[in-house]
């Protein structure tokens, strides 16, 4: 049992440093998107499945609410809480639309879709990713190794895992890398050493 848990621990570390190591140029590239968005006064819409959808509402709350420092509050939308609006468009259309219609709804040009899939294929969130490209607005997709979001998406943070709580993990670890670069680029002052 301590082998298992130990080798559990280890492909964590190993995945964690791996992805994010590879994918620092796009952990910039993701704050400078996401600070454009909200000095400009736009709104990131943040999205995705099962534990896809839990992150997105993690992340949210963490821009929301606060992540390391007191702030205001940035506007970002969870689309994986409004139970009743899932279950009407999931019965009136279809399941993959549950995205796109609150993206057509809520987005405008210069939002961000934040959209989670840890296999890469999620109908909905591919569909999500289409009309909010429609719109003019900058898409975030964070996957597995790829699948059809790393064709779709403006910017791709590819974990390359094929288990998925180690997919789920770094989404969440990469999520709070961009809230912490984020608040560090917006209120600069708060990081500096008080005296």
């Amino acid at each position: 049992m301590k082998d298992v848990i130990l080798s559990i621990l280890e492909a964590a570390v190993t995945a964690k440093r791996t992805c994010v190591e590879s994918n620092v140029d796009n952990l910039i590239k993701g704050t400078d998107l996401l600070t454009a968005c909200l000095r400009a006064g736009g709104k990131v819409l943040i999205f995705g499945n099962g534990g896809s959808a839990a992150d997105a509402q993690h992340l949210a709350a963490e821009l929301v609410n606060r992540f390391q420092i007191e702030r205001p509050p940035l506007a970002a939308i969870a689309l994986t809480t409004d139970s009743s609006v899932l279950t009407s468009i999931g019965n009136d259309y279809h399941f993959d639309e549950i995205f796109s219609k609150q993206i057509s709804a809520l987005g405008k040009k210069g939002d961000i879709a934040w959209g989670l899939s840890t296999s890469g294929n999620s109908p909905n969130v591919i569909k999500a990713f289409g009309t909010a490209q429609k719109l003019g607005m900058a898409t975030i997709g964070m996957t597995g190794r790829g699948g059809k979001i790393a064709r779709c998406a403006d910017l791709v943070f590819a974990v390359a895992s094929d288990t998925t709580a180690r997919i789920q993990e770094i989404h969440i670890m990469l999520g709070h890398i961009l809230c912490e670069l984020l608040e560090r680029a917006l209120y600069p002052e708060e990081f500096l050493p008080k005296t």
